[in-house]
């Protein structure tokens, strides 16, 4: 079929690409709204509501800071903070499922990789000086016992130790999944793979 010089067709996103039926840059705009009008359809989505809970908290000053960076320098930081949304994106999917024992053996019990990464994030976003990028499962979470490695990047705010906000990140993270999962969590690997600036001037 011959292509014309102006085509009009409108670009669809694909259901890749969507959160529960809805695109990011819908969502971005309801959060901007202040998630109003009200729009039952995202706020009945748990993927939706995993998705806008991370991107409010990206909203705070070291957000910010980045995007400024960004500004400054886009070859170097505009392509780590695309890759950071993309990375939110896939994480409110599902994921594999993550068994936890119960008592009574006819229960199965079991939390999503999803709810794992974001509480993963949480810890994160509670820190100073850090950002998440990207957390990885690598192993079988999905056979009790089975050994688990944790792969995170992340973003470091400029004048902070390195070894201290990352050994802070490893520790607070090694304690949110023991007391929330029953993973077997052997290593717990952080690579920082950009500084960015907190003071709103810029040199």
């Amino acid at each position: 079929m011959a292509m014309t010089e102006h085509d009009d067709t409108p670009v669809r996103q694909s259901a890749e690409e969507l959160i529960d039926g809805h695109s990011v840059d819908e969502l971005d705009d309801y959060l901007s709204a202040g998630r109003k009008p009200y729009n039952p359809s995202i706020e009945n989505s748990a993927s939706c509501l995993l998705y806008l809970s991370a991107l409010a908290r990206l909203r705070n000053r070291s957000w910010r800071a980045l995007t400024r960076e960004a500004a400054g320098e886009p070859d170097r930081d505009e392509l780590w903070i695309t890759s950071l949304l993309d990375t939110i994106k896939n994480e409110v999917r599902a994921g594999r499922d993550i068994p936890i024992r119960h008592p009574d053996p006819t229960i199965r019990l079991t939390v999503t990789e999803a709810a794992v990464q974001g509480l993963i994030r949480d810890v994160a976003d509670s820190l100073d000086g850090i950002i998440l990028g990207r957390t990885v499962l690598v192993g079988d979470v999905t056979l009790p016992g089975e050994p688990v490695e944790v792969r995170m990047t992340v973003a470091a705010e400029y004048g902070h130790n390195l070894v201290s906000v990352t050994e802070r990140l490893r520790h607070e993270v090694a304690r949110a999944l023991a007391e929330h999962t029953e993973l077997m969590i052997v290593t717990i690997g952080i690579t920082v793979e950009d500084v960015y600036r907190a003071r709103e001037d810029r040199p």
